[in-house]
C-alpha cells in the first residue's frame, strides 16, 4: 500500500511540475500558436479530401450525395500503362536529383569554408545563393536561350572549340532531357542547400584543426579526418529528408522545361495529375495518385529512418 501511495504521489507530483512549466513558458506556447493553426489549416486539414479518391467525385454535390466505389481509382490507376512511364520519369529525375543534388553541396561547401580570403568568399557564397530566390519562370528561360541553336552560348562553345560540327537541339533530345533539368536545379539550388553544412562546419571545434597542424596533417587530411566526421550527423539526417522527398520533386522544372516532343521524358507524378486529373475533372483519380505518392514517400523515409538507426544508433524521427 504505501508503494502505491508513494507511486501517486510521484505521479501527481510530476503533473503539477508539468503544469507549473507550461504556466511559466505561457507566452512562449501562445507565440507558437499561429503557426499551429496555420499547420492545421494547410497542412491536416486538407487531408480530408482524400476521402474524395474513395468516391466517384462529382462536384456540386454534397458529401453525403457522392458515390462511394472503394478502391476502384486505385485499381484504375495500376491498370493505366502511362502511369508506370511517368513514375520511372519521376524515380530517374529523383534519383539523379538526389545523387548530384546532394552530394556537390557538401563538397561546395566544404571547398567554401577552405577558402581564407573572407572578401572573396563572402562574393562566392552570395553568387551562390542569388539563383534560390530567382523563379523557375526566369531560370527556364535563362536554360532554354543557353541551350538553344539560335545563338545559345553553349552550342557556340562547342562549335567554337570544334567538338560538334553544328549545333545540337538540347531541348528536343529525351534522352538529354533529365540530365537539363538536373544541372538546371543544381545551379539554381547549390548555394542554399550548403548553408546547413556550412553552419554545421563552423560548429566544429578550431582547437582541433590546430593540432592537426601541430602532426604535420595536410588540408585534405584535415578535411577527411576533421571536418567530414565533424558533419557526419548532419550528412546523414539531410540524405534521409532528402530520401523522404524522393517522390515529390514538384512539376515547376519540368512543366516549364518540357515540350511536346519530350514529353515522354519530362512528365512526372505531379503534372500527371494535372494532365491526366484536373484538366479532365478526374479529381478522384487525381487524388488517388497524389495519395500513392504519399505513401510512397512516408515508406521511404521510415525505411531509410531505419537503415540511419542501425548504423548510428540514433534517429531522425
Amino acid at each position: 500500500m504505501e508503494t502505491m501511495s508513494q507511486t501517486k504521489a510521484a505521479a501527481s507530483l510530476r503533473t503539477k511540475s508539468r503544469w507549473k512549466a507550461v504556466v511559466e513558458q505561457r507566452y512562449l506556447f501562445l507565440m507558437t500558436l499561429p503557426f499551429v493553426v496555420w499547420l492545421l489549416i494547410f497542412h491536416y486539414f486538407p487531408i480530408w479530401g482524400w476521402t474524395m479518391a474513395f468516391q466517384k467525385y462529382k462536384p456540386g454535390k454534397a458529401f453525403s450525395e457522392q458515390t462511394w466505389v472503394g478502391f476502384d481509382n486505385f485499381i484504375q490507376v495500376f491498370q493505366e500503362p502511362h502511369f508506370y512511364l511517368v513514375l520511372r520519369n519521376t524515380l530517374a529525375m529523383s534519383t539523379m536529383s538526389l545523387v548530384v543534388g546532394y552530394t556537390i553541396p557538401i563538397i561546395f561547401a566544404i571547398l567554401l569554408n577552405e577558402i581564407r580570403l573572407v572578401a572573396f568568399k563572402r562574393s562566392i557564397q552570395t553568387i551562390s545563393y542569388l539563383p534560390h530566390f530567382v523563379s523557375w519562370v526566369v531560370v527556364a528561360g535563362i536554360v532554354t536561350k543557353m541551350l538553344s541553336t539560335d545563338g545559345g552560348i553553349i552550342n557556340e562553345i562547342l562549335v567554337g572549340l570544334h567538338l560538334i560540327d553544328k549545333p545540337i537541339q538540347f531541348m528536343a533530345q529525351g534522352h538529354l532531357f533529365w540530365g537539363i533539368v538536373t544541372l538546371s536545379d543544381l545551379w539554381k539550388e547549390m548555394g542554399w542547400s550548403s548553408i546547413i553544412y556550412l553552419a554545421a562546419i563552423v560548429g566544429i571545434d578550431p582547437e582541433l584543426y590546430e593540432a592537426a597542424k601541430v602532426d604535420g596533417a595536410g588540408r585534405f587530411r584535415r578535411i577527411w579526418h576533421i571536418t567530414l566526421p565533424g558533419i557526419r550527423q548532419t550528412i546523414m539526417v539531410m540524405l534521409v529528408l532528402s530520401i523522404g522527398w524522393l517522390m515529390s520533386i514538384g512539376f515547376e522544372k519540368q512543366y516549364l522545361l518540357g515540350n511536346a516532343i519530350v514529353q515522354d521524358y519530362a512528365e512526372v507524378l505531379d503534372l500527371y495529375v494535372l494532365n491526366y486529373g484536373i484538366k479532365l475533372a478526374r479529381f478522384s483519380f487525381g487524388t488517388a495518385v497524389g495519395i500513392i505518392n504519399t505513401i510512397v514517400s512516408i515508406v521511404l523515409l521510415l525505411t531509410a529512418n531505419w537503415v540511419f538507426k542501425r548504423l548510428t544508433k540514433e534517429s531522425v524521427i
